[in-house]
């Protein structure tokens, strides 16, 4: 039985990678097949593994890569056409060139014929866990060789009654260059040889809005561009009236995987496909079930606003925000007077809207050589990820063990980032899987500790209330020009977060190399007026986070004019809760 839907937007989102999550076979050879190199499955997502994430503190597990999509193993004997070679990335294929929009990947299912029934039995694992799913819509492109043979009986497919002849007709589901035909990148060099040459006459406009039949190899080259009526020969004119047949279509997307029991979705890409169709849609599924979300993957901060306000999503990406000021601050450069220009500027009042993340599949994980190198320079940027604000926060899985690809797996080389393109086991992730026991049992005690901490962290932020629900204070303009000796303006972070009963003081250290010894000094009127504290008093002061060691005891006059004094090493947070004695 579930529990009710929270009454706030602290909600712990935890990514799993479906097709590597359970995969045990750590093989993992260069563009191995998905025999050699072993592919994970939804019953590896087993009851003992949900349990575990709820005991870790997550609310909402992000299943990636679960509808069908191009890949280079073949399927045809179970009914479903093969893909060519030369338009698709990687062996096992990008979960984000959807081919059946109605089905599940082939590779997560024991029985392939059973696919969408073990699908379902997950979704109830995970319900029954009392956790909640979100799964990718990918709205914006398909993959070139999309076929549904599993829609309902009588919805129109994909391109199927499109005037090809014309390059835009806003009834169209492609965009089409008629007398074009489309040539592949020539620059592609599969590890599975084509058959035969792809053959698509007309050319169809590419899904990174490329309208040329050559595009490149560093193009979405394997994906073909979603019409929703938006005119690119004629200034991106909008013709939404009658609704385009996109539109429609992918509203009994949505209404489908919603009636199989999906809680949110992640919508890629969702800046590329016009604010109106989600102001249209969002409430047409939310009226099938008023609690679903809605997640917009999108990188345009000026544009953050329109889709939360006009386009009704509940919460997006903060890419091009936070992790993109703090990345450089864990790298060793950039500053943290960034992290005050951002919630000034560019999501203060939608704050609670925001996503925050360290990691996801897109990105470079913190242990690579490509980021920081040590997934313990992350503590005091996730954190501060997720006590900020109100926001909810992501964990990518492994992150939390400090996971650290260091070879090519395939399509995708050796980046940094756990390919999502190919066949391949997460040794130190299969330490925490441990045989499908999911007790870290494996893990060594660097690992532990790390995981500990994500832990602990996951929970002081959905169990406190001024985290949760609680107000936001910088306290940067009190500290950082002389006031308070040893307080770096480029390294140091402070804020509060606090309501009428609980009030926490937040001290970052992002020097990965000295250890600061500081004061931290709260305005008189500040104590008084803000946090409602009496004039006169003592005040505890208690670590709560992420130890329970700092113990002191000040007057107000002590915490305005000479300030709470502190050590932090290198990369690290206190949290202090203050009390009234």
């Amino acid at each position: 039985m579930q529990s009710p839907v929270p009454e706030h937007d602290k909600l712990i989102i935890y990514q799993i990678f479906t097709r590597l999550f359970g995969n045990q076979n750590l093989t993992n050879k260069y563009y191995g097949s998905r025999d050699t190199n072993g592919v994970g499955k939804f019953n590896d997502i087993t009851t003992v593994a949900l349990k575990a994430l709820k005991d870790f503190g997550i609310s909402h597990v992000w299943y990636t890569g679960v509808i069908e999509h191009a890949m280079m193993t073949d399927y045809s004997e179970y009914g479903i056409e093969a893909d060519n070679p030369l338009i698709v990335k990687g062996r096992a294929g990008s979960p984000y060139a959807i081919k059946d929009y109605y089905d599940v990947d082939p590779d997560l299912a024991v029985d392939v014929n059973n696919r969408i029934a073990e699908f379902e039995a997950l979704v109830q694992r995970t319900h029954d866990a009392d956790l909640k799913l979100v799964i990718d819509f990918v709205p914006n492109h398909v993959a070139r060789q999309y076929a549904s043979d599993s829609k309902p009986v009588g919805l129109r497919d994909f391109g199927e009654g499109d005037r090809m002849d014309l390059a835009f007709d806003p009834q169209n589901n492609f965009y089409y260059l008629p007398g074009e035909p489309f040539c592949s990148p020539e620059a592609i060099e599969s590890p599975v040889s084509a058959e035969e040459t792809y053959v698509e006459n007309p050319a169809r406009a590419t899904g990174n809005d490329v309208f040329t039949p050559h595009p490149s190899i560093y193009d979405w080259y394997e994906t073909i561009k979603l019409n929703y009526g938006v005119n690119y020969l004629d200034g991106r004119s909008r013709q939404f009236d009658p609704l385009p047949a996109t539109w429609l279509q992918m509203r009994d997307i949505l209404l489908y995987w919603t009636q199989k029991g999906v809680d949110g979705f992640r919508c890629d890409m969702a800046e590329m496909v016009p604010v109106e169709f989600w102001g249209w849609v969002i409430p047409e599924i939310q009226n099938a079930n008023p609690h679903i979300i809605f997640i917009a993957e999108i990188y345009n901060p000026a544009e953050y606003h329109n889709y939360i306000k006009t386009g009704k999503f509940d919460y997006l990406y903060d890419k091009v925000g936070l992790y993109n000021y703090l990345r450089p601050i864990m790298e060793g450069s950039g500053t943290v007077e960034d992290i005050t220009r951002l919630w000034q500027n560019e999501s203060g009042d939608i704050a609670s809207h925001m996503l925050r993340f360290l990691e996801n599949h897109d990105e470079q994980r913190i242990a690579s050589r490509f980021f920081a190198g040590d997934p313990w320079v992350g503590v005091p940027a996730m954190t501060l990820s997720a006590t900020l604000h109100t926001g909810p926060v992501m964990i990518y899985f492994g992150q939390e063990v400090g996971v650290n690809p260091t070879e090519p797996e395939g399509f995708q080389g050796d980046d940094g980032r756990t390919t999502i393109f190919d066949y391949w086991g997460v040794p130190e992730f299969q330490k925490w899987v441990n045989g499908g026991k999911f007790d870290g049992g494996g893990l060594d005690e660097n690992q532990k500790k790390l995981r500990q901490f994500y832990h602990d962290l996951n929970h002081f932020a959905v169990e406190n209330e001024a985290i949760r629900t609680g107000k936001f204070y910088d306290l940067q303009y009190v500290n950082i020009n002389g006031q308070s000796p040893g307080y770096d303006k480029t390294r140091t972070y402070s804020y509060l977060r606090y309501t009428k009963t609980q009030r926490f003081l937040c001290i970052y250290n992002f020097d990965k190399a000295n250890t600061i010894n500081t004061s931290v000094k709260i305005p008189e009127v500040v104590i008084l007026d803000t946090l409602g504290l009496a004039n006169g008093q003592s005040f505890q002061l208690n670590e709560v986070f992420p130890r329970r060691e700092y113990e002191k005891q000040l007057n107000a006059n002590e915490i305005s004019s000479q300030g709470i004094p502190i050590t932090l090493p290198p990369s690290s947070v206190i949290i202090i809760e203050i009390m009234a004695q």
